[in-house]
Order: structure tokens, then sequence, then C-alpha cells
């Protein structure tokens, strides 16, 4: 069976996180990881882009009702009509998430991966203060290795 990742982050990035954001999804690519987001902009996008261009598999979570709001980089855009609460949904599903900087919808979404008691790995520097059960990654290799590491499918 093969693994998912939720890629989380911001939708207003800088042109750093937009690169790592599309090396992660390129990599999970590689790895034959399902690539989860939130289906927009930002992170989502570059996440996206990076694995639809190396042969990967994307679905974006959408928190409106149209297929159409999904980034073009989106294989399998799934509208939900739940606006923001749709957040719990983009890494409720997933093995592990690798969460770059972001603003609140992104602090939500680790919120639920952690009470869920998934693999949690963050991109960069991000002073969120969670305790021990979040791994800081360097690169974007490194995000992939750790969210990868003894994660099993569901």
């Amino acid at each position: 069976m093969r693994r998912v990742v939720a890629v989380i982050g911001g939708t207003e990035i800088e042109a750093e996180v937009d690169a790592a954001a599309e090396r992660v999804g390129a990599l999970l690519a590689k790895e034959d990881a399902i690539v989860v987001t939130g289906g927009r902009g930002g992170v989502a996008e570059a996440a996206s882009r990076g694995a639809s261009l190396n042969g990967g598999t994307t679905v974006g979570i959408l928190p409106g009702r149209e297929r159409s709001e999904a980034n073009p980089w989106v294989e399998i855009a799934i509208p939900t009509g739940m606006g923001e609460t749709r957040n719990a949904l983009v890494v409720m599903d997933a093995d592990a998430v690798i969460a770059f900087p972001g603003a609140y919808g992104t602090l939500i979404e680790l919120g639920f991966a952690l009470h869920n008691g998934l693999r949690v790995v963050i991109v960069g520097d991000w002073p969120l203060a969670v305790g021990a059960t979040v791994q800081h990654a360097t690169s974007p290799e490194e995000a992939v290795e750790f969210a990868l590491a003894s994660t099993s499918t569901r």
C-alpha cells in the first residue's frame, strides 16, 4: 500500500519556501508516496507541482464546492464546501505531515496531526514549541527522509 504524506504551509510564501516545497513534492513522488495538500496556492501548489512533474499522485482537499479552485497540479481535487474546517481532512488520512511556515490554517492542521499521533516534520525555521513529537528538517531531502522513516501505511 502506498504511503500518504500531507504537505502543509502558507499561501503567501517566499521563493525559497516555494523551491523547498516543490523539492519535497518531487522527492515524495520518487518514493511513490501520495501527496495531499489543501489544493490551492503557495506551499500546496509548489508541492503538487513537484510531485506532478515527477509522476506522482496529488490530492487537493479544497475548502469550496468547486474543483476549479484547485491549482493546476492537483490530479484529484476534492471540494468539501467546508471552508477552513476542511483543514482536519488534509491531514487526517496521512501517514506523515511535512509542514512549512504558514499561518493559522497550518497551525490548525498541525494541531489535528499531533492530536492524532501522526509523524510531523517541520521544514525550516518556524518557531513552534509543541514538544518532542515534532522533528525539524533543514532540507527537503531530510524532511522526506524523516517523514518516511518507520512509517507504515494505515
